[in-house]
């Protein structure tokens, strides 16, 4: 009888950066899209913690949910972009989220950590091989090898 050493996967391990990226770009996707359709009360809510120009950070806020989720789906420059939305998050759990004694916003504080840590992961680990950081360095190599 002839042993093998491989180990079977039910799930193909190159798909799960990919889902991760997806499930940690889908609480800013929507957040975005919330703030996109109610930015009235968005700036309202900004101004109400005391920062200058709410309507500037109103727009950075789009800005980093919005295209930074978007970013993160793709795969595109993966590290920048978790390492920034991982600031952001830190960020606004101080901001927004310090009430500490307040159990909701406790919750959300620490949500807004442990979304930081996972975008971490991306920073150490990259996109993976479903993203195109690794489609643009694929293209990269086979340009450099070709020369």
């Amino acid at each position: 009888m002839q042993s093998t050493n491989t180990v079977s996967t039910p799930v193909n391990v190159s798909v799960l950066p990919l889902l991760g990226r997806l499930l940690i770009a889908t609480i800013f996707l929507v957040s975005g899209f919330g703030k996109l359709t109610a930015p009235s009360a968005t700036i309202g809510y900004i101004a109400s913690v005391g920062l200058p120009l709410p309507e500037l950070a109103y727009a950075g806020a789009l800005a980093a949910e919005l295209g930074g989720g978007l970013l993160l789906v793709l795969g595109y420059r993966t590290r920048w972009v978790a390492a920034a939305l991982a600031a952001f998050s830190v960020v606004s759990a101080v901001l927004f989220h310090n009430a500490l004694g307040d159990q909701n916003q406790m919750f959300h504080f620490l949500k807004n950590l442990a979304m930081a840590g996972g975008l971490l992961q991306f920073v150490a680990f990259g996109g993976g091989t479903l993203s195109l950081d690794e489609r643009k360095s694929e293209v990269t190599g086979i340009l450099s090898t070709a020369r």
